[in-house]
């Protein structure tokens, strides 16, 4: 097997790679240095070149609130650039796992969202990753679609590094508590998404560390395994207005993957344990 691994340098994509190659799966990963996913002939060029027999998908344009006043860039990148990786995927017949996000959602209620739920996004990044969504479905049969949420991983800017770099020097901190959803460790997800990719068993799922938890509850979380003496106030969004709309509700049914006879991740809170102690070590 041969795994196409785009946004290497983000926090899933590199450790997807590292997953593949603690398996001996031979893989390449790619970025912008070797295509930009939003030119549909260099994206051709580049897979069919390779002729890989899988894309793993992770790059997309993450930065939630500075996408409502860049539309048209954001859905280049995270509507056209899927639906041309899926256009080179279905010339050599490759099988496509494509990550998106809880923000397909209109995130109301309390219910857990199933995989198969209406969805209604009410942010541009949630708009131009659902039209990721429609674009592979439309094109391919042999896809994958795996919604994550609240990611955290040691390549990259999240909300713990966040967290303990304002711990630094702050010692009371304000987080929003009405904002649910589940934490996703992406050294934990990895490893799944390589057990999907062997197998026929397609379709959309949902894939976050179990539990529920608000910010706020994530960051007392945060700093008491690290140590870090913080107040954190728990404060309603209303009190802490952002330019994009976030999800109340973010909590995703995860049964699906059982069903399919895939495990589920592990608590969200030993996930983030084990994090903290890798980043902490030599600290």
């Amino acid at each position: 097997m041969r795994v196409l691994v785009t946004g290497v340098n983000g926090q899933l994509g590199y450790d997807v790679c590292k997953e593949l190659q603690a398996r001996g799966i031979k893989h390449k990963g790619a970025d912008l240095a070797e295509f930009d996913i939003t030119d549909a002939e260099a994206t051709h060029k580049f897979i069919v070149g390779y002729r890989p027999d899988v894309v793993i998908h992770c790059s997309a344009w993450t930065a939630v609130d500075k996408a409502e006043d860049e539309l048209n860039t954001v859905r280049a990148v995270n509507t056209e650039g899927p639906r041309n990786i899926a256009s080179a995927c279905k010339e050599i017949d490759a099988k496509m796992l494509y990550i998106s996000t809880d923000y397909v959602f209109p995130g109301t209620g309390e219910r857990f969202y199933e995989p198969d739920d209406p969805t209604g996004p009410l942010s541009a990044y949630g708009l131009t990753k659902l039209g990721g969504e429609t674009a592979v479905k439309t094109l391919l049969n042999r896809y994958f679609i795996v919604r994550i949420s609240w990611v955290f991983g040691i390549n990259g800017n999240n909300f713990v590094k966040t967290m303990l770099r304002l711990a630094e020097t702050k010692s009371e901190l304000n987080v929003v508590c009405d904002q649910i959803g589940s934490p996703t460790y992406t050294a934990d997800l990895a490893p799944l998404l390589c057990d999907m990719i062997v197998t026929d068993k397609y379709g959309t799922y949902h894939a976050t560390n179990e539990g529920i938890c608000s910010w706020a509850e994530f960051a007392e979380e945060i700093f008491r395994l690290a140590g870090k003496n913080v107040k954190v106030n728990h404060i309603p969004t209303r009190e802490y207005p952002t330019r994009a709309i976030r999800p109340l509700n973010s909590r995703m049914s995860k049964d699906k993957l059982e069903q399919a006879g895939f495990s589920r991740l592990p608590h969200w809170k030993d996930a983030l344990q084990r994090f903290l102690k890798e980043i902490l070590k030599d600290q």
